[in-house]
């Protein structure tokens, strides 16, 4: 056989990539002598640190697997550079009929070598036992001599095969078998080779799980994930077990020859598809097609083996490929892909398990395919000019970050931001003890009162998650101005819930800007001439901080205004919009509110847990440092040693935001802590449903809508009917509500299943 082959560095690996289409065997070492006879030879002239034979899918040879191979071809190249063959190493005679037999055997043993590595061996073991006893029955002289020189030949071919690898691995393996297995099969033990289609350009490994715990498993978009536990490893390892890695022959054959079929199948009309309806167009196509090419290749299929195939050609075509399965999986908040690719791992962050360390090596090949898809969806450049591409994948919810060179020394690099497909509410982060019960209700206050406020929080802290909880507490009859220049904030699925929302989308902090995109400062004056609104700014970074303090000035009077922000506590926030930002200190006072949050390492811990740090009121009367001339109240502050937030009740009384909501809204201080602590009880009692009857859903935001727009509808009926509010009469109704209404609801769906 003549093979094609290639050699392609990925990251700091050799990758020998031979096309077995032409081979009359399958291409497979173990099974075929002459497949492997085809591979030593050619790594007898290529370095490789991996081996794959390509054919309609991939049979993956890992390093300690090539290394048994090319040390089998070390041999043989020795022995060629040597002429081990030559008579001046076959004996010290000249007589043919002596030299010929040993000739033909030494040739017999190097060319069964490339096939059969071990029998080649076992061979010159019988060969060097044969002449060592025929050497014993010679009395001395120029025969002996000659016996001699042979022997020494056998010999140092003996301890070259023995100073080779497999060779060892082999008499090991044997060793412990205590026979030697017939045909080949002794060979399968050392070569069990990971197999995957050739279109697919990531690996996938499953090695060392035997050594591992399993912790948890569950099922996305078809894939069997499973988290693991190393014992001496500090992150889980998160696997995945994608179909299109366990079929049979047959079926890659289909998938190959399907994505070849459909590749130029590009009809006019998708293009005015929006993702879903042309997944749907061509996961059509792909059935038909997988349908046609099976029947014409006698290959029997059930309906949902087609869909299963046609689902995986989709996911390599249309779709992300394999970074579709992870960004699928809604338990993941960030996946990280470093460069140099084909390196390490895929990193990844779970919402349960914190950084994992997953089972796929990105590819360059599989990375130059993506960069292309986010290109055609951005509308952004990604070159040496342009080395940035930051863009949301609307279809799965994904925030998407490629940086490339010069910036990216070592090659394109990734970061992918998961969102939650609902907002988080305060009842969930109740739930996980992000803050206490008055804090929730505090928070619901705050934003009912029209409080302006900045969340404040490093990345990771749930800033935006936090911001999301806070929107579900605006009345359903105001109307909402969200801006953004990432697409963070599930707008789609709060409009789902009832809230009148108008999405402003702005020009990103990096990468290429797209024709017509305007400016984060620009979308915040346009949005003041909006009308009546409640304005949320996704994130204040730069120049937009003086138009958002505008905004606050006005909507002091007027809405709520909530935007987040980078920082670690309210006097580092006041340092960067001031000094940083430019933004004027008396304007800064428009603030009403930080609310800060960061994730902690409790008594120095591996694992990240989210909590509000911070609740600090923003005085007005003030001039230059907040700091130095106590333009700080304190409302609360997180106490790590009781994992609590602190109230400090007697500063309450010097609040100049409470002043000013009783002077506005005509309400006492106990009219106002009354309210704040019947939505942190309104708030607690949802939480305390959820565990006793073990409903997880009646805390989304679904539910929790409904909750909070039914209290605020008994609260008005209480104002029309006696003028004001019975708060003790009024959670004894709202409780009933919930207990007859929603966890009725919840305890039916969950019975259902």
């Amino acid at each position: 056989m003549v093979s094609e082959y290639v050699v392609r560095t990925e990251g700091d690996r050799r990758r020998l990539i031979i096309n077995c289409r032409a081979w009359p065997t399958g291409p497979d070492v173990a099974r075929y002598a002459e497949a492997m006879k085809e591979v030593i030879g050619i790594l007898q002239q290529v370095e490789a640190d991996e081996i794959v034979l390509q054919e309609y899918y991939e049979r993956i040879y890992n390093e300690e697997q090539t290394r048994m191979l090319k040390s089998i071809a070390d041999v043989l190249t020795r022995f060629e550079t040597e002429g081990i063959w030559s008579p001046s190493h076959l004996g010290k005679t000249t007589d043919s009929k002596v030299l010929a037999p040993r000739h033909d055997a030494v040739l017999a043993v190097i060319n069964q070598a490339r096939a059969d590595p071990f029998g080649a061996y076992l061979n010159l073991l019988r060969e060097l036992k044969k002449e060592t006893d025929k050497a014993a029955g010679l009395g001395g002289g120029e025969a002996l001599e000659d016996e001699k020189l042979y022997l020494g030949t056998v010999n140092f071919m003996k301890q070259a095969f023995e100073s080779a690898l497999m060779i060892q691995k082999m008499k090991q393996y044997l060793a412990q078998l205590g026979s030697i297995p017939a045909d080949r099969g002794m060979y399968s033990s050392l070569f069990e080779v990971a197999i995957k289609p050739s279109f697919i350009g990531s690996r996938i490994f499953f090695t060392g799980t035997e050594t591992m715990e399993l912790v948890d498993q569950y099922e996305v978009v078809g894939t069997k994930i499973y988290i693991y536990k190393h014992p001496e490893k500090v992150e889980y390892l998160y696997f995945i077990n994608p179909p299109e890695y366990t079929l049979p022959p047959d079926k890659y054959f289909l998938l190959e020859k399907t994505k070849e079929v459909v590749a130029g199948h590009r009809p006019e009309s998708v293009g005015f598809m929006d993702m879903g309806q042309a997944r749907r167009y061509f996961h059509k196509v792909y059935v038909a097609t997988i349908a046609d090419l099976a029947m014409k290749n006698n290959i029997s299929l059930s309906v949902e083996e087609k869909e299963e195939l046609a689902s995986i050609v989709a996911r390599y075509t249309i779709g992300y490929g394999i970074m579709e399965i992870l960004l699928s999986d809604r338990q993941l908040t960030d996946v990280y892909i470093d460069s140099p690719l084909g390196y390490k791992p895929i990193y990844l962050v779970h919402s349960k398990y914190g950084q994992c360390q997953s089972n796929i090596i990105f590819s360059d090949e599989e990375a130059r395919a993506i960069v292309s898809r986010f290109r055609a969806l951005s509308g952004r450049p990604f070159d040496e000019a342009h080395p940035i591409l930051d863009f949301d994948l609307v279809d799965l919810q994904t925030r998407v970050c490629a940086i490339g060179k010069p910036l990216a020394v070592d090659g394109t690099a990734f970061a992918f931001r998961l969102h939650k497909e609902t907002p988080w509410t305060l009842a969930q982060f109740l739930d996980v003890k992000m803050f206490n019960p008055f804090a929730a209700g505090a928070f619901s206050f705050f934003v009912d009162a029209q409080a302006s406020m900045l969340i404040v929080g490093s990345r990771g802290s749930g800033k935006t998650s936090f911001l999301q909880a806070l929107m579900q507490e605006i009345p359903q009859n105001l109307r909402i101005i969200v801006q953004e220049d990432t697409q963070e904030i599930p707008v789609p699925a709060l409009k789902r819930l009832g809230f009148s929302i108008e999405r402003l989308k702005t020009r990103p902090p990096l990468g290429g800007v797209g024709e017509g995109e305007v400016s984060a400062e620009d979308a915040l004056r346009t949005a003041l001439r909006l009308g009546d609104s409640v304005l949320i700014v996704g994130e204040v970074r730069s120049l937009e901080a003086k138009a958002l303090y505008e905004a606050m000035r006005v909507g002091a009077v007027g809405n709520v205004v909530m935007g987040t922000i980078h920082g670690e506590s309210a006097y580092s926030i006041w340092d960067r919009v001031v000094n940083d930002l430019g933004v004027p200190t008396t304007s800064f006072k428009a603030t009403d509110f930080a609310l800060v949050g960061a994730p902690i390492r409790f008594k120095g811990s591996l694992k990240r847990q989210r909590r509000i740090l911070e609740v600090t009121e923003v005085k007005k009367h003030w001039t230059e440092d907040p700091g130095k001339e106590g333009g700080f109240l304190q409302w609360m502050q997180f106490d790590a040693t009781k994992d609590d937030l602190e109230l400090f009740e007697e500063n309450l009384r010097e609040s100049e935001w409470i002043s000013r909501v009783k002077r506005i809204r005509g309400m006492t201080f106990e009219d106002i802590w009354n309210e704040i602590n019947a939505r942190a009880v309104s708030k607690q009692y949802l939480v305390e449903m959820k565990r006793q009857n073990d409903i997880p859903r009646l805390l989304e935001a679904e539910q929790t809508v409904r909750a909070h727009s039914h209290y605020l509808l008994l609260e008005e009926k209480q104002r029309e009917e006696i003028g004001k509010v019975d708060h003790k009469s009024l959670l004894e109704e709202w409780r009933n509500w919930v207990d007859n209404v929603l966890v009725k609801e919840q305890l039916q769906i969950k019975k259902l299943g």
